[in-house]
């Protein structure tokens, strides 16, 4: 069995943290995400799982809740402030590709069921909703 990278994350910028728990990492791609949210100048708050998205199920049919990892606040290129909901996720866990197991296939079709529900709370609430996978967080190897 895989062992993930886990644990509490050590905020070093407090003022920036606008979470009402300590932030969890569940994986080293979100400790790798919590430190840049921590580090970067251009974001200006971040936290982590502090949304709850009700959604149905698409297997079961039953009302359910999805967490996102994050939701952050920054200042875009153009100077304006973007308020975004951000998950963090394997590309295999967000793509259906060809040679993929029913088991698999499954956990991507319920993963679109929660972005989608996602998008749609972010947008009336003002913000977008973006899936991050490690193509975003670490290119050609570097971060």
């Amino acid at each position: 069995m895989t062992k993930f990278a886990q644990g509490v994350y050590k905020v070093t910028n407090p003022a920036k943290y606008v979470g009402t728990r300590p932030p969890r990492y569940r994986s080293s791609w979100e400790w790798h995400f919590m430190q840049f949210c921590d580090n970067n100048n251009h974001v200006l708050q971040w936290a982590s799982e502090s949304i709850t998205i009700p959604y149905r199920h698409p297997l079961t049919g039953k009302m359910t809740n999805y967490i996102p990892d994050f939701l952050i606040t920054y200042q875009g290129s153009n100077g304006k402030t973007v308020g975004e909901l951000i998950e963090i996720k394997p590309r295999k866990q967000s793509v259906i590709e060809g040679k993929m197991s029913e088991r698999d296939r499954a956990v991507v079709a319920v993963n679109h069921y929660k972005w989608d529900a996602a998008s749609k709370w972010a947008r009336r609430n003002g913000l977008t909703f973006r899936v991050i996978n490690e193509d975003q967080i670490f290119r050609n190897g570097k971060r």
